[in-house]
């Protein structure tokens, strides 16, 4: 098997592990093409984000295993995965990846549901009488 270069990409309570191998540019998503895995243009555009900042599309084939989370979730993960595993493979690319805003694991997550509320900060109906 091929030498590949792994990251590990999270967000909200999705996780991607992202292996690149050197190829052609073809991305694997739990064993099935990325465009049947991800249905959603914007997703399908957002993981491949880093790739066409730093020029390197057809440069790579992308494995990926990712679970837990939503589809959009998901997707971040793998975006994140994919630029980390691009800064390992290559340090001459982290500066356009960090620029770009690739590099930082965004940390927003639902928030819980605290006792007396219906939901985070929603409060049941206020009645006077």
């Amino acid at each position: 098997m091929a030498e590949y270069i792994e990251a590990v990409g999270r967000r909200k309570t999705a996780t991607a592990r992202v292996r690149l191998y050197p190829g052609s540019g073809e991305i694997v998503v739990n064993d099935k093409p990325m465009d049947v895995y991800f249905g959603r243009a914007l997703d399908r555009m957002i993981l491949r984000q880093p790739l066409a900042i730093t020029g390197t599309e057809a440069s790579y084939n992308i494995s990926v295993h990712v679970n837990g989370g939503g589809e959009s979730g998901q997707a971040a993960a793998v975006q994140l995965g994919i630029a980390r595993a691009l800064c390992e493979s290559d340090g001459n690319l982290r500066p356009a990846l960090k620029t770009a805003g690739f590099l930082t694991r965004d940390a927003r997550a639902k928030e819980r549901k605290k006792p007396g509320l219906k939901r985070a900060r929603k409060a049941p109906q206020y009645t006077k009488r």
